[in-house]
């Protein structure tokens, strides 16, 4: 799939700085989006000679995105690839070999786990499962939508022990000992696959995919990128602006994915304790050097009480944003510098 390549501004959540620069610029600004990465919208930005030069890294960093998307997917077969629905598809049966990148990430994940507490554990698959099909079901009909089956949640959580998951980097395998687990990287996925790919790409680039913004250097003129934290309230407006010349920002909130029944939304961050939509929060951003990480921090932040996150920003060295259901704004130590408006 090739870009749409646009001159000029980036609306949405990232937006042009007005910093002094050079009289005669030296390459121009373009954007490339894509609508089939992680079910969610992608959009690059970047500095080059011509749009040819640009359309060429951006269309390498859609490929590489494409082969993580492809391979953590748990909906979907694509050739005679092993995914992690392969992965899921034999649980309790056999260890599947797969690509050392799903190794890789299912590593990190363990630390994640190990991290967080278990407030981000990629083994509740089966619990995952349940609301996604329920979420699906109720936006599709909304006068027939309902909550999962109470009995059925508390069942799956019974087979979301992260333990059970054998991981064998020797022999670049995984294997789910419990036939009732699921895998469900969702948590962690796109923010990881988004710092392995910047890791490869030119400096200078801003790669967006849905609520993780990656900044692989300032812009060519040496000006930070500026990226608007959308408002829960209003996605057209913005809480506040940060200047951010590398590293990422990451958001989790209760106004991304969710659904309506009887009136009271759902949403899809859940509490791995309780089964149902964590409910403390209305957003949190998280801004740090690793996009993987700070994907994982967004999501644990969002589940836990303001000081055990705080915990774990000391632990890491990212820096976060907490938004109350009241609207009231509240910033970890170091975050209030990084913000322009």
């Amino acid at each position: 799939m090739r870009a749409r390549l646009f001159p000029a501004l980036l609306a949405l959540l990232v937006l042009t700085g007005c910093a002094a620069a050079p009289a005669v610029p030296p390459q121009q600004q373009y954007q490339a989006t894509f609508l089939t990465l992680f079910d969610t919208v992608t959009t690059i930005v970047g500095y080059a000679d011509t749009e040819e030069d640009f359309q060429a890294q951006a269309q390498q960093i859609h490929d590489d995105l494409l082969e993580y998307h492809q391979l953590f997917d748990i909906y979907n077969e694509y050739g005679d690839l092993s995914n992690l629905k392969t992965v899921n598809d034999h649980a309790g049966i056999a260890p599947v070999a797969v690509d050392q990148r799903i190794i890789a990430l299912l590593l990190d994940c363990k630390a994640y786990h190990e991290l967080t507490g278990g407030a981000v554990n990629v083994g509740m698959g089966s619990v995952l499962s349940l609301w996604h099909t329920a979420r699906t079901e109720g936006r599709d009909a909304p006068d027939r939508a309902k909550l999962p089956n109470d009995e059925a949640l508390h069942t799956a959580q019974e087979h979301s022990c992260f333990d059970a998951v054998v991981i064998d980097e020797e022999k670049s395998t995984v294997f789910l000992r419990d036939p009732q687990q699921r895998l469900d990287v969702g948590a962690v996925a796109k923010g990881w696959s988004v710092e392995r790919v910047c890791r490869a790409a030119p400096e200078g680039l801003l790669v967006s995919v849905g609520g993780n913004v990656c900044a692989t250097g300032p812009k060519p003129t040496g000006n930070d990128w500026v990226i608007g934290i959308q408002s829960p309230d209003d996605v057209s407006s913005y809480l506040h602006t940060l200047n951010i010349k590398d590293g990422c920002v990451v958001t989790s909130g209760d106004y991304q994915r969710y659904y309506v029944v009887d009136g009271k939304p759902y949403h899809h961050i859940i509490d791995p304790q309780s089964g149902y939509p964590a409910a403390r929060w209305r957003a949190v951003t998280v801004v740090g050097s690793d996009s993987g990480l700070a994907d994982c921090l967004s999501t644990a932040l969002f589940i836990l009480p303001q000081e055990e996150g705080q915990q774990l920003l000391d632990r890491t060295g990212a820096v976060a944003l907490w938004v109350t259901h009241d609207g009231t704004i509240l910033y970890s130590p170091g975050f209030e510098h990084l913000i322009r408006t």
